[in-house]
């Protein structure tokens, strides 16, 4: 979320008026949402591998803490160690990343038309349902990428993300198998989701609203439109998935 897309071409903007630029402005959204969780997920992959090591106990990590975990996996398994699991991310973050992005104007579209909610809620609830809509539809690869994750060097189950599939499918009851631990993730997803579109929607309302000459500029697309700058727009980004992280 942390990105210009977000603030300048995203659910926030207004839509363009011709349909050929309306079809331009949600191959953007699409391509906006996707480029941004894999930069996102690219940046903090090392911290997200030593997450699952230590979340799900792994018995050769579960001795040591974060910081001694992030200098252990280089050491036992090379600087890519800190990456297993990301190509299966990857595949899976540009479409989640897209899904949730188009999803939320979307479902803020509806709520506030159908509804008749306005307010800053809106943002909860739409940011929520755009969170449980990209977990549903992408979830098998988030299954593979902690799968792959969580495999040491010298101690693997599967060799890559097709033999992975080709494994589950087989061993763990069908289709079926690449849903385990759904519901869990769809209960913390809500208010992960919901909290970091909330978050960041009210600190950009607010910023834009105290402080326009400070934090904003005029958007690309429509210069009667103020936008936050790139760097404020990282930093309520950032503090948004903070806030949705400790909540969630």
């Amino acid at each position: 979320m942390a990105t210009e897309a977000t603030a300048a071409a995203g659910p926030g903007a207004r839509l363009p008026s011709s349909p050929t630029q309306r079809d331009f402005y949600w191959l953007r959204s699409l391509l906006a949402g996707g480029v941004a969780g894999c930069c996102a997920k690219s940046t903090i992959a090392p911290l997200d591998r030593v997450k699952i090591l230590l979340q799900a106990h792994n018995r050769h990590y579960k001795h040591l803490g974060v910081i001694s975990t992030l200098c252990a996996v280089p050491k036992k398994e090379g600087f890519l160690g800190y990456y297993k699991g990301n190509g299966a991310m990857m595949i899976r973050i540009f479409p989640y990343g897209a899904i949730q992005f188009t999803a939320f104007g979307q479902y803020k579209k509806v709520i506030k038309s159908r509804l008749g909610i306005s307010s800053h809620i809106h943002r909860l609830l739409a940011g929520s349902l755009a969170g449980i809509t990209a977990v549903i539809c992408t979830y098998p690869l988030d299954m593979v990428r902690a799968r792959l994750a969580f495999q040491v060097k010298g101690d693997h189950t599967y060799r890559g993300i097709i033999h992975a599939f080709k494994t589950i499918y087989t061993k763990e009851g069908g289709m079926q198998g690449f849903y385990r631990g759904l519901m869990p993730t769809i209960v913390g997803m809500a208010p992960y989701a919901g909290f970091s579109f909330f978050t960041f929607g009210t600190l950009k309302s607010v910023g834009l609203a105290q402080a326009p000459t400070l934090l904003g500029r005029p958007c690309l697309d429509n210069p009667d439109v103020l936008v936050l700058k790139t760097h404020v727009n990282l930093l309520c980004g950032g503090i948004a998935g903070a806030i949705a992280q400790t909540i969630s």
